[in-house]
């Protein structure tokens, strides 16, 4: 009769033994996350601050817009969704234009996720390509210094691809081969250099 007993004395001691490693473990690893989640978070802001210093190469600081939050909260664009707008300013807190990060939801591979960046006269100061699922060769070439630096300068806030050859200041020659990215990509950059105009922070047409 002794053994059932001693059976079960070994069972609850296991359990205990068992909860208390899965106590320590939990708590172990609660503090390695609050140890490193500030950290992470200074190293993706810096991150993302580099690329957006890719596309407005003379800002100083990009701050959040509250305004321009609240307004982006739900609003809906054809083909395009608007991440982010942040605010570039001077070193004395003026704005001086605007970084969006948008995604281009009709890529031929999927979605196009870039950056750009515009002043407040309404001219673009630059496009990074972030990561894409375009045909390479084709619509890979989207991140292509010679399709990218097209767009320093380019007056919005509506801009047009051509197959001709430009012709006007708000013009941008198409991806050769690959229209549909072309087209994914110019549907988003309008979703946000005319969403900054129509809300009058950046000059329009």
């Amino acid at each position: 009769m002794a053994e059932p007993k001693k059976q079960k004395s070994s069972i609850v001691k296991d359990a205990v033994a068992l909860f208390l490693i899965t106590l320590i473990a939990g708590a172990l690893l609660g503090l390695v996350n609050q140890i490193t989640k500030e950290p992470i978070a200074k190293s993706e802001l810096a991150a993302k601050e580099e690329a957006y210093k890719v596309v407005f190469t003379k800002g100083d600081k990009f701050a959040e817009n509250k305004e321009i939050d609240k307004k982006l909260n739900g609003a809906e664009f054809d083909g395009a969704e608007i991440s982010e707008i942040l605010e570039v300013q001077d070193k004395s807190g003026k704005a001086m234009g605007y970084v969006c990060s948008l995604v281009a939801k009709e890529g031929y591979g999927g979605d196009i996720n870039f950056t750009i960046g515009v002043d407040t006269s309404g001219k673009m100061t630059g496009l990074s390509v972030l990561s894409h699922s375009e045909t390479a060769g084709l619509g890979a070439n989207c991140t292509e210094k010679d399709f990218t630096k097209q767009f320093v300068g380019l007056q919005g806030p509506d801009v047009a691809y051509t197959k001709e050859g430009k012709s006007a200041d708000n013009e941008f020659d198409a991806l050769s081969g690959a229209t549909i990215t072309t087209k994914a990509l110019t549907k988003a950059i309008n979703a946000g250099l005319g969403f900054l105009s129509e809300n009058g922070y950046i000059a329009g047409k």
